[in-house]
């Protein structure tokens, strides 16, 4: 992980509370529609990606066990130390290239299932990540990416969508990637709607709490909340967040 994304996301594990507090309900919403695509059972080998904080997988956590814990990955280590303390959660400070090479022990060598949120547009070569990844899914596996389409909803500035838009990767060459590891995929989308208060919404870009807002410097993003606060003067924001979840499976042997 670059200097960027190191300090970015050292900076997110100070305001993580605040994050989730726009939209309580969401972190169970989310968490059930990770637990049902992936169809998880007890005593299932399960590696979490990019997994920040641990935050949706209080639905997970049933199914793990200390001699099963879920593969907590993540090359944060501030946000790593977010995680529960519990013992059926094995924590892992590396990046999703690192567990490709190699480079990092990890309690399993195959998994039943793999999930990976909103991180993906972090990696350096997506087709050789995924279809690595994807070689570590046992036989009936189940491998499941949520991340955001390029075009989004959200009360942003222009230069804000605009740099989203480019770094983020489209859902078929995703699911592309799944294939190019032997799994048969498929993309559904789903979305959540959201009622923020404004001044609350400033803040939150303020403190930068989405990665692509870290390449903004200070004068652009001040001019950038300018322009939010231009256009949106209602002391409520109402938008949609619209998730695309790409499932891969793996024949059962």
């Amino acid at each position: 992980m670059d200097k960027r994304l190191e300090l970015h996301y050292e900076k997110l594990s100070e305001i993580y509370n605040d994050l989730w507090e726009t939209r309580p309900d969401y972190p169970d919403w989310m968490a059930e529609q990770i637990r049902e695509r992936l169809r998880v059972a007890s005593g299932q080998r399960i590696a979490d990606i990019g997994v920040g904080t641990g935050l949706f997988l209080s639905r997970l956590l049933p199914y793990a066990t200390p001699q099963t814990p879920v593969v907590s990955v993540d090359p944060s280590a501030a946000l790593l130390e977010l995680l529960p303390q519990d013992p059926r959660l094995h924590a892992v400070q590396a990046t999703a290239e690192e567990v490709v090479a190699g480079d990092v022990l990890l309690p399993f060598d195959t998994f039943d299932s793999i999930v990976i949120k909103e991180a993906v547009h972090h990696f350096t070569d997506l087709e050789k990540t995924l279809s690595g990844l994807a070689a570590r899914l046992a036989p009936g596996g189940r491998f499941l990416i949520v991340a955001l389409p390029p075009q989004i909803d959200y009360p942003l500035f222009k230069a804000a969508l605009d740099r989203f838009a480019s770094e983020q990767p489209d859902p078929e060459q995703i699911a592309a990637s799944l294939e190019l590891g032997g799994l048969k995929t498929t993309i559904s989308y789903k979305e959540f709607p959201l009622s923020v208060d404004r001044d609350k919404w400033l803040r939150l870009v303020s403190d930068r709490w989405m990665s692509v807002l870290s390449n903004f410097s200070d004068g652009d993003l001040a001019q950038g909340l300018k322009e939010i606060e231009q256009h949106y003067t209602l002391p409520r924001l109402e938008f949609n967040d619209r998730f695309v979840f790409i499932l891969g499976e793996r024949p059962a042997a």
